[in-house]
């Protein structure tokens, strides 16, 4: 595992490797020697393709995530809402895959979100605190003043996800996590 900082603060892509043979293969996703991380919770979801699920982000509970794609391919986004950052509402987007053995560690104070390309998408997270629904929230897809650009005009998104706020709305009621 090799580690590749960002220009973001924290925000760090890993580089795993893949061992294939005929059988399949085999991938070290998380070494605390490498990473020195500690996770406290798991959890995996799945996504059929031209699925986008987010942006989410907890406002108080904050999670610090670890990413990794064990089927298919992903683009991962991220949006910087941390106090006094540098990169404070700026976007960091990485293809994430099971081929590319990439993972990202995105620290506590991001908005998170992921486009999905393949039928069939599994995602792996580690986060460093519990969910907690009560404190969830998040910015929408598609507000003009991020200008994120998703492969794919039609998109499946969720009821709730339709409804987030926009980025200016978020500054307004919490200014910054």
């Amino acid at each position: 595992m090799i580690i590749k900082k960002t220009k973001f603060k924290d925000l760090l892509v890993i580089k795993q490797k893949n061992n294939s043979d005929q059988r399949g293969n085999l991938r070290e996703t998380f070494n605390d020697k490498v990473l020195k991380k500690k996770f406290i919770f798991e959890y995996c979801t799945t996504s059929k393709k031209n699925v986008f699920r987010g942006f989410h982000f907890q406002t108080k509970n904050k999670q610090s995530k670890y990413v990794n794609v064990v089927k298919g391919k992903i683009l991962d986004i991220v949006i910087d809402l941390r106090r006094k950052s540098k990169t404070f509402g700026k976007i960091y987007k990485i293809i994430l895959s099971k081929n590319n053995a990439l993972g990202l560690f995105i620290p506590a104070g991001f908005a998170h979100a992921y486009y999905s390309f393949e039928k069939e998408n599994i995602i792996y997270y580690k986060t460093d605190n519990y969910y907690n629904p009560k404190f969830e929230s998040g910015i929408i897809y598609n507000d003009p003043k991020l200008r994120i650009k998703l492969p794919k005009s039609k998109i499946k998104i969720s009821k709730k996800d339709k409804k987030l706020m926009t980025f200016e709305q978020f500054k307004n009621k919490f200014n910054y996590l």
